[in-house]
């Protein structure tokens, strides 16, 4: 995974009010925390900070006020639930070499087998353990042919080098369903012929 080079700044000022400045400006106010350190404040540009974040578990070098270059991964990313905007971002601190524990996209390829069958994502995203600099972005899993009743479980997905699971290899991602079938039109017609019978 490629890293993201953001500059950060500083901040000094806490608080709602200050919070609503820094929005304002177009930027992010965000905390830097982890390996023990006391958590360090800063703000983000809003519109890198948005492109960046497109990537799941995207590494980011930030540049914080010509500090050597930190390396962290977005690990709480607060929106406005109406417009979107980014209003706060937590990041982790890592160091190359280092696994981490995230969460990456379960996406599905293939076709099912011929009927009326539903797919369900149980988890839409796998907890796995990785190196810091080597997340994958997602993993993708076949479901071709695959009829009601069949299910996918953790430990049949195959993940990149380096990478493992971190959760019970059991667990259900992905299961076939059949589709419900329609109710019968009559109910519907003998539901209307009794409503026009009473009025």
């Amino acid at each position: 995974m490629s890293e993201v080079k953001i500059a950060a700044e500083l901040r000094t000022e806490f608080g709602k009010g200050a919070a609503r400045r820094t929005r304002r400006a177009n930027k992010v106010p965000g905390v830097l925390y982890g390996h023990g350190t006391d958590p360090v404040h800063i703000s983000l540009p809003g519109h890198e900070l948005l492109l960046a974040l497109r990537t799941p578990n995207v590494l980011l070098a930030l540049d914080i006020e010509g500090r050597n270059a930190e390396l962290a991964i977005p690990k709480a990313v607060q929106r406005d639930p109406l417009k979107g905007h980014l209003e706060h971002v937590d990041l982790l601190l890592v160091k190359r070499g280092e696994k981490v524990t995230v969460e990456i996209p379960v996406l599905t390829e293939g076709d099912l087998a011929p009927g009326t069958f539903l797919v369900e994502n149980v988890l839409n995203t796998l907890t796995v353990e990785a190196e810091a600099t080597h997340i994958p972005e997602s993993v993708t899993v076949s479901i071709e042919g695959l009829e009601a009743g069949a299910s996918i479980l953790a430990k049949d997905i195959s993940l990149p080098k380096g990478t493992t699971l971190a959760i019970d290899e059991d667990a259900v991602v992905i299961q076939i369903l059949a589709a419900q079938a329609e109710e019968p039109a009559a109910e519907t017609e003998s539901t209307e012929d009794a409503a026009n019978a009473e009025a």
